[in-house]
């Protein structure tokens, strides 16, 4: 993966995470942080321009707004075999599936979220050798995060990131692979979960 790619990869992953106190102290100075993590200057320009209204929002209002987005809502929820497979069994076997690929590739999970977390296999691909297991991997994850991209409202601050990663990372599924996917999904009963939500 080309260098820039997999730089803009890693720092949108962090910014796809559930934000917290630590990600604000690390941003405080955006252009800083960017110039750090980004070795492009026009990269560092075209996120700081996408990224900074996110951190004008106040943190706990920043922690619900991203709940509300992508816990709440089933088509922009942030696990990749959900966006596959839906409400599905299946879902177990392609966990136990990827988290294998990840332990053959010479990496751990870590963290408590589930091994089919988008952020965190953002950062995989961003430092992962290219194998024809990781391409299809890209391909998975093109689909994924184009389909939460065209479900998010153009007003919500997330829109802006996903953007960045249609417009400079992932390239768009054509028709037959969307129409593939579309029906392996077995969809759930609802789009908004049926009790609240806590926030972390």
């Amino acid at each position: 993966m080309r260098t820039e790619v997999a730089e803009t990869l890693v720092v949108l992953a962090r910014f796809l995470d559930y934000p917290d106190s630590q990600l604000v102290e690390e941003c405080s100075d955006l252009k800083e942080y960017l110039k750090q993590h980004l070795s492009s200057k026009e990269m560092q320009e075209e996120l700081f321009k996408r990224l900074e209204p996110l951190l004008k929002i106040e943190l706990k209002e920043l922690q619900e707004l991203y709940v509300k987005t992508f816990d709440y809502e089933e088509k922009t929820g942030m696990y990749l075999t959900a966006q596959e497979l839906g409400d599905s069994r299946r879902r177990g076997d392609a966990l136990i599936r990827l988290q294998r690929l990840i332990s053959d590739l010479g990496f751990e999970r870590v963290g408590v979220e589930l091994t089919d977390f988008i952020p965190m296999l953002m950062e995989l691909l961003a430092v992962a050798p290219l194998t024809d297991d990781v391409e299809q991997l890209t391909r998975r994850l093109s689909f994924a995060i184009h389909r939460i991209y065209t479900h998010l409202p153009n007003n919500n601050p997330y829109y802006h990131v996903f953007d960045l990663l249609m417009s400079f990372v992932f390239k768009a599924p054509n028709e037959e692979e969307i129409a593939r996917l579309v029906n392996e999904r077995e969809e759930a009963d609802l789009d908004e979960l049926p009790y609240p939500m806590i926030y972390r």
